[in-house]
C-alpha cells in the first residue's frame, strides 16, 4: 500500500510544482497588469523624502523596534487579558545580519499550557506587536502613539471537521484507527501547529496616493492620506506549515509547543507567498478542486529537501515529460486510427488495458479524490474503448434485438486477426500468463483480506485489483513480446509512441530517486525499463523483412505503397499476383531493383 501512494505522488508531485510556479508567475505579473494601480517607485527628493503625491514608509530602514508576542482567547488585544509568550528587543528595520547565524533570523522555543478552554475547542489567537524603541503598547496608556505600533493577529488554532475512518478488517470486524466513541463524522475539532514564523517586509517603496494599488500590495499597504505616510508590513508566513505537523488539542496534552521565528522578508518573496494565497481564490471562484494537505505537503517537502540545481534541473525535465506524454498520446492515437491490419498485435492486451483503466476509474470514484483527476482517468476510459472498435468489429444488430427494443451489441475478432497466427500466439502467451498471474492474484488477495482494512466487500474487490495491477500490470506487457518472438519481427509495433513511453518512464525513474519513498518502489519503477530494453533487444535480432508491410501500409520493396493486387501471408509479407511468362522477367527485375 505504501509503494501504491508513493507511486501516486510521483506522478503527481511534480506537475503541481510547475503549476504551482507558473500561477505564481500569472499572479505576480500577468494580473496586476489588467488593474489601474501603478507600481510602486522610488522617487524621493533630495533629503531622502517622498514626493509630493506619494506616500512613504512610516518606519525607514535603520528604525529600531521591540517585538512582542501574546497569547490571548479573545480577539481584541488587551494586556489584562493577554499572556507574553516571547519578547524580542533591538531588532531594526532591513536589518539582514543580526541574529547568531547572522541571517536576520531569530529563534525562540517554548511551551504553551494547554488549558480546559483550548482541550475543549477553545481558540487562541496570537497578537503580535512591533513596537518602535520607547513606544507603548497599551493603548490606555497615556503616552501611548498608534504611529509608534504595528499589530496584527491570527487565530493559530486550528478547526478542521473530523474523518472518521470507517474502515475495518473484513474478517475480524476490528480497525487500527482508535476513534473517541463521542467522535462523530464531521464534528469540528481543533488542532495546533507548532511553529510560527513572523516577518517584517524590508520595503522602503513609495506610493502613489489616491490610486489603486496592485495586488498583492493592496491588502497590506493603507496609506495615511494626511501624513503621507503608510504602516511598515508585519507578515505571518504560513506557508512552510506542514499539515503533517498539525497536533490534536485533546486533555492528554498538558502543554503545546510552540517554536518562534523572526526573519525579514524581501517583496519579492513575499508576492511568492501571497500568490499561493491568491490561487486559492481564483481556484474557489473558478471551481477548480483544491490539492489535498497531503498532496500540499509533498510538494513542499521537495522543495525544502532537494537540492536546488537538482530541483531546476528536474523542473525543466518534468516540461520534457509534459511534452513526450503529449506526443505518446498522439501517435497511440494516429497508429490505431490509420492502422488497417493487426497482424503482429496483441488484441487480448487492449482487451485487459480496457479492463484495467475501468478498474482505475472506479477506484477513484469509491475514494474522495481531485475531480480534475477523476475526469482524467474517465477520458483515458473513453479512449480505451475506442480502441476496442478499431481491434474488432463492433456492430449493433437491429435484426435481432434484446427485448424485442434494444439492438443487440455484436463483437467480433477482425478478420486480419482471426485469420492470422498472431491470435493462436496470442491465446497462448496469456495461457502462459494466467499460469503466473492466477497465483499473484490470489496471494494479494489473500493478503489484501487478511492485512488490511476496507469500507466495504466492494472496496475490497476495487483495491485489491488496483493495487494487484499496480504492482503486477506490467506484466501484461509480456504477450506482446511473446508474438514478436514467435513472428521474429517487430514491425507491426507502435516505434513511436513505444520511445516516448521509455522516454517518460527513465524520466520517471529520476523523479524516484528525488521524491522521497520507499526503497523497494523505486526498484519497481525499473520494471517498465526491463520491458524496453527486451523490444530493443528483439529490434536488433528480428531483422525488418523488406517485403513485410509496417504500420503504414508501406515496406521497404514497396516505399510508395502496396499494389491493390498484393495479398498478405500469414506472417505480413506481400505476396505479388502471378504474372504471365511475358511479363515475368520485367517484375522479378523490378522487385529486385526496389529490394536493393
Amino acid at each position: 500500500r505504501v509503494a501504491i501512494t508513493a507511486g501516486e505522488e510521483n506522478g503527481n508531485t511534480w506537475k503541481n510544482i510547475l503549476w504551482r510556479f507558473a500561477t505564481m508567475y500569472i499572479m505576480i505579473s500577468v494580473i496586476p497588469s489588467f488593474f489601474r494601480g501603478k507600481t510602486a517607485t522610488t522617487g524621493t527628493d533630495a533629503d531622502g523624502k517622498a514626493l509630493p503625491g506619494q506616500a512613504s514608509n512610516m518606519w525607514p530602514t535603520g528604525t529600531q523596534f521591540d517585538l512582542y508576542v501574546y497569547g490571548s482567547s479573545s480577539e481584541d488585544f488587551q494586556i489584562s487579558n493577554s499572556t507574553l509568550i516571547h519578547y524580542l528587543d533591538s531588532l531594526q528595520m532591513g536589518e539582514w545580519t543580526d541574529g547568531p547565524a547572522k541571517n536576520g533570523e531569530h529563534v525562540f522555543a517554548t511551551n504553551i499550557p494547554a488549558t480546559k478552554d483550548l482541550q475543549n475547542n477553545g481558540s487562541l489567537y496570537v497578537h503580535i506587536l512591533a513596537v518602535r524603541n520607547g513606544g507603548q503598547i497599551n493603548p490606555l496608556h497615556p503616552q501611548y502613539n498608534k504611529r509608534n505600533v504595528i499589530h496584527i493577529q491570527k487565530l493559530w488554532t486550528r478547526f478542521k471537521k473530523l474523518k472518521v475512518e470507517t474502515t475495518t478488517n473484513l474478517l475480524t470486524g476490528e480497525t487500527k484507527h482508535k476513534q473517541d466513541s463521542n467522535s462523530e463524522e464531521g464534528e469540528i475539532i481543533s488542532y495546533w501547529h507548532p511553529n510560527i514564523t513572523i516577518s517584517m517586509l524590508d520595503d522602503q517603496r513609495v506610493w502613489p496616493a489616491g490610486q489603486a494599488i496592485t495586488p498583492p500590495f493592496d491588502k497590506w499597504i493603507h496609506i495615511d492620506h494626511e501624513t503621507m505616510e503608510y504602516e511598515p508590513v508585519l507578515y505571518v508566513n504560513d506557508y512552510w506549515e506542514l499539515s503533517s505537523d498539525l497536533m490534536l488539542v485533546n486533555d492528554t496534552l498538558d502543554t503545546l509547543p510552540l517554536t518562534i521565528t523572526y526573519v525579514p522578508i524581501s517583496p519579492f518573496y513575499f508576492q511568492i507567498y501571497e500568490a499561493q494565497k491568491m490561487q486559492k481564490q481564483w481556484n474557489t471562484m473558478l471551481g477548480v478542486g483544491e490539492t489535498s494537505d497531503e498532496e500540499n505537503d509533498i510538494v513542499k517537502r521537495t522543495m525544502l529537501e532537494t537540492n536546488p540545481y537538482i530541483l531546476g534541473v528536474t523542473i525543466v525535465v518534468s516540461l520534457v515529460h509534459t511534452v513526450f506524454e503529449f506526443l505518446a498520446f498522439k501517435n497511440d492515437i494516429q497508429f490505431w486510427k490509420s492502422r488497417k491490419s493487426l497482424e503482429g498485435l496483441s488484441v487480448r492486451s487492449i482487451l485487459f488495458n480496457m479492463f484495467t483503466q475501468l478498474i482505475v476509474v472506479l477506484y477513484v470514484l469509491d475514494n474522495d479524490t481531485n475531480t480534475m483527476v477523476a475526469i482524467s482517468v474517465c477520458i483515458g476510459l473513453v479512449i480505451e474503448f475506442w480502441k476496442i472498435t478499431k481491434v474488432m468489429d463492433v456492430k449493433l444488430d437491429m435484426s435481432d434485438p434484446v427485448l424485442g427494443l434494444i439492438p443487440r451489441l455484436t463483437i467480433k475478432d477482425k478478420s486480419s486477426y482471426a485469420e492470422s497466427p498472431t491470435k493462436q500466439y496470442d491465446r497462448l502467451a496469456f495461457k502462459y500468463l494466467s499460469w503466473v498471474l492466477t497465483p499473484l492474484l490470489v496471494g494479494y488477495a489473500i493478503y489484501s483480506l487478511v492485512y488490511e482494512e476496507h469500507k466495504g466487500w466492494y472496496s475490497w474487490t476495487l483495491s485489491m485489483c488496483y493495487g494487484y495491477l499496480l504492482m503486477f500490470g506490467f506484466i501484461m506487457m509480456t504477450p506482446q513480446l511473446f508474438i514478436n518472438y514467435k513472428m521474429k519481427s517487430v514491425a507491426h509495433l507502435p516505434w513511436r509512441m513505444l520511445t516516448y513511453k521509455a522516454l517518460n518512464t527513465f524520466i520517471d525513474d529520476l523523479f524516484a530517486f528525488v521524491i522521497k519513498m520507499p526503497t523497494l518502489y523505486r526498484i519497481g519503477c525499473f520494471r517498465d525499463d526491463i520491458i524496453f530494453f527486451i523490444y530493443l533487444y528483439q529490434r536488433w535480432v528480428y531483422r525488418e523483412d523488406p517485403n513485410r508491410m509496417n504500420e503504414f501500409g508501406t515496406c521497404a520493396a514497396h516505399p510508395d505503397g502496396v499494389p491493390l493486387d498484393a495479398e498478405l501471408d500469414a506472417e505480413g509479407k506481400i505476396t505479388l499476383p502471378a504474372v504471365k511468362p511475358e511479363e515475368e522477367a520485367p517484375v522479378k527485375k523490378e522487385i529486385e531493383k526496389k529490394n536493393e
